[in-house]
């Protein structure tokens, strides 16, 4: 396992960090993968024991159920806390009857945050994330909460998913006019299939020193080579019931081919090289992998020992690339002119 800092925070975080999304069965989550107690220690320990010290978790997942299910397979093997990285999240709906038990109120954070600690069973949380954009929030209220939290020692750092640059941008000069705690990272969808951060949060993540989180590398399995095109999933499949992320099918189906010729001269899955694409990729801190079980998350784990060749990679990016957008092609004419100076 390799160890990538996480912007500039000089955390070092394990390059594959493990998503929880599958812990629990409580509500709509239950499709995700509803592992119990036994099964989520198993995965907690594989993971650990790989290498992994990066574990990101929300409290919506299973509503509250999989930050439970993770503190109490870290309690259970007896993992040392400073061993490990954690992450969890807050914004989406903790209640259907509670009105504020939702958003990026003063109110909900302060509120969600010790339940969150409760529940994992420590005292601070490494990485808080803002899960989602709340407009009906001041985003300078919601920083001011996040600056307190960091303060009382409750939080280390802070970061965002989901966001516009703008918003991204808004948040850090916010915090720097006040002086307060800043966005330390961002958690975004990202995939061979999905490059749209390339165009404005890869450039503002570069510049402001952002670790990037990826989720959903395998576009919700779409890219783990068990689909094609015009035919039905393997059965339990989560894109069976779940058609998310967003992604453009046909782009995904050209890009699974290619992966599969590659998947082919290495002798590794098609998953491995969609996962090792992406961590080819200098501005990424570490792509969140989840699993429903032992074997697939063995098989993710094994993508860091992947090395593509420059040909594949190139290949590979060629075939994925974006179509150029105003003003993307202009801003890349735009130094050109001072790129050679005048001869005299």
């Amino acid at each position: 396992m390799r160890y990538r800092l996480l912007g500039r925070t000089g955390l070092y975080v394990s390059e594959l960090c493990l998503g929880t999304m599958t812990f629990g069965s409580e509500g709509f989550w239950k499709v995700m993968g509803s592992l119990d107690q036994n099964a989520v220690t198993s995965m907690v320990k594989q993971a650990f024991d790989a290498g992994i010290n990066f574990i990101d978790t929300a409290n919506v997942y299973s509503l509250g159920q999989s930050e439970a299910l993770t503190g109490q397979a870290i309690r259970d093997l007896g993992l040392a806390r400073d061993e490990l990285v954690i992450a969890t999240k807050a914004t989406g709906v903790m209640s259907e009857t509670a009105l504020n038990g939702r958003g990026q109120s003063r109110y909900h954070l302060m509120n969600e945050v010790d339940a969150s600690l409760k529940r994992l069973q420590m005292d601070h949380i490494d990485l808080y994330q803002l899960h989602a954009f709340d407009p009906l929030v001041p985003l300078e209220d919601s920083l001011s909460t996040l600056n307190d939290l960091v303060r009382s020692g409750k939080v280390r750092y802070i970061g965002l998913c989901n966001m516009a640059a703008w918003q991204v941008m808004k948040g850090l000069a916010i915090s720097e006019r006040r002086g307060w705690a800043r966005f330390e990272s961002v958690q975004a969808y990202y995939t061979i299939a999905g490059r749209d951060i390339e165009r404005e949060l890869v450039p503002l993540m570069n510049d402001q020193q952002l670790g990037l989180m990826v989720w959903s590398p395998l576009a919700g399995g779409l890219l783990s080579g068990k689909f094609r095109r015009d035919e039905k999933g393997p059965e339990g499949a989560r894109r069976n019931t779940f058609d998310f992320p967003v992604v453009d099918k046909e782009k995904a189906f050209r890009c699974v081919e290619l992966m599969r010729d590659v998947s082919k001269s290495h002798g590794v899955s098609v998953a491995q090289v969609a996962l090792a694409w992406l961590l080819s990729k200098p501005y990424v801190s570490t792509v969140i992998i989840g699993a429903r079980t032992n074997d697939q998350l063995n098989d993710n784990i094994a993508s860091s020992s992947l090395q593509l060749t420059e040909t594949e990679l190139e290949i590979l990016d060629q075939a994925s690339t974006l179509s150029q957008e105003y003003p993307g092609w202009m801003l890349a004419l735009q130094g050109k002119y001072r790129a050679t100076p005048p001869i005299k």
